[in-house]
């Protein structure tokens, strides 16, 4: 679970660079048209949800409240994404996996084992 919370991190990161990219187009096509269309800002929340929940899930892979945090993070994109999507389409598919990787973040953290202390270490023997 530790190397594909590490995976997962660090492909968050790059897929902030190609939402934050389709989100600033989003908002100039919505700025042209002159309708009221948010989803180029739900776009970039949910763009910078998942840059932090991936750095906060890359930094905290082995730590169970750092798990369910970054969780939090992808699944308030999430929320986000979906209450927003509008003219930017793609925003949907986004907040699924946003929503998938929230998920597994929160479960993975909930079952994650409590590390064994190892007896030996501790004597000066």
């Amino acid at each position: 679970m530790k190397t594909a919370k590490l995976i997962i991190g660090i492909v968050s990161i790059v897929v902030f660079m190609i939402i934050i990219f389709q989100s600033c187009a989003a908002g100039i096509v919505g700025a042209i048209e002159g309708g009221d269309d948010t989803s180029g800002a739900g776009g970039m929340l949910l763009a910078f949800t998942m840059l932090i929940g991936g750095i906060v899930g890359l930094v905290t892979r082995n730590s169970k409240g750092g798990g369910i945090t970054a969780g939090a993070f992808y699944l308030l994109g999430a929320i986000i994404g979906f209450a927003n999507a509008g003219i930017f389409t793609d925003l949907i598919i986004w907040s699924i996996i946003a929503l998938i990787i929230g998920v597994f973040f929160i479960v993975s953290s909930i079952l994650m084992k409590k590390p064994v202390k190892n007896m030996e270490s501790d004597t000066n023997a």
